[in-house]
């Protein structure tokens, strides 16, 4: 474990994170380093370097806003981490299936909430069950398309919405970038407003809201926080 030590959040080595990162892109595998950010946590979700142990304020006001009338509705979280907005979203009464790539990453959150109604389970965004195909009325995306490059980011956003159903909503939270060559080399690489955009000029999508803003880091990183409609 010692050589995972790096991605412990008491340990944590920028630098070595992105080497790690770029090392997997560059043989074209870009998600295969996923599971190593988890397991170098060794058992212990709060050791997840990346995790906010709280769900995201901006889902907790969207849910509270917006009232979904209607009976068994779904949720699904995108790559759902250590499940603190999946847990979120089961609180206000959505059937949820939270969903990791990572093996270690749903043996954490099982761990973190053994009575949760919650499907913790792992699953590829880009080769997901067929019975998920337009089956949620709610579907999050937090920081999922930034740690992707090129096709796969587009790739990830057709995948994200042939989940949605029918009047079905999508909420994406990101990183974000304000001119094109901003950050290109990043790791995450944060999403220019045209990158977002494509949910609704490429996806047909209906944008509902837009939020650009910095959260309350040191120095603060902006962000974007849009929810859209099918």
């Amino acid at each position: 474990m010692k050589e995972l030590e790096f991605l412990h959040k008491d340990f944590f080595s920028p630098k070595k994170y992105k080497q790690m990162v770029k090392s997997y892109q560059e043989k074209d595998d870009p998600t295969g380093w996923f599971d190593k950010v988890y397991e170098s946590a060794q058992g212990d979700y709060t050791k997840v370097f990346w995790a906010d142990l709280e769900p995201s304020a901006y889902l907790i006001k969207w849910l509270k806003q917006n009232h979904i009338k209607k009976a068994n509705k779904k949720a699904c979280v995108i790559g759902c981490g250590v499940g603190d907005d999946a847990q979120a979203l089961n609180d206000f009464g959505f059937d949820v299936i939270a969903f990791d790539i990572s093996k270690k990453a749903i043996d954490l959150c099982k761990n973190r909430y053994p009575n949760s109604k919650v499907d913790f389970t792992v699953a590829n965004l880009f080769d997901f069950p067929k019975d998920w195909f337009e089956n949620f009325d709610v579907v999050y995306e937090c920081n999922t398309i930034q740690v992707l490059l090129g096709e796969y980011r587009k790739e990830a956003k057709k995948a994200m919405c042939s989940l949605i159903a029918k009047d079905g909503y999508i909420l994406v939270s990101c990183r974000s970038a304000k001119e094109k060559d901003e950050k290109k080399d990043e790791i995450p690489k944060p999403l220019l407003k045209s990158e977002i955009d494509e949910f609704k000029t490429t996806y047909k999508l209906k944008e509902k809201s837009f939020l650009a803003y910095d959260d309350n880091q040191t120095p603060s990183i902006p962000h974007f926080f849009a929810v859209y409609q099918k």
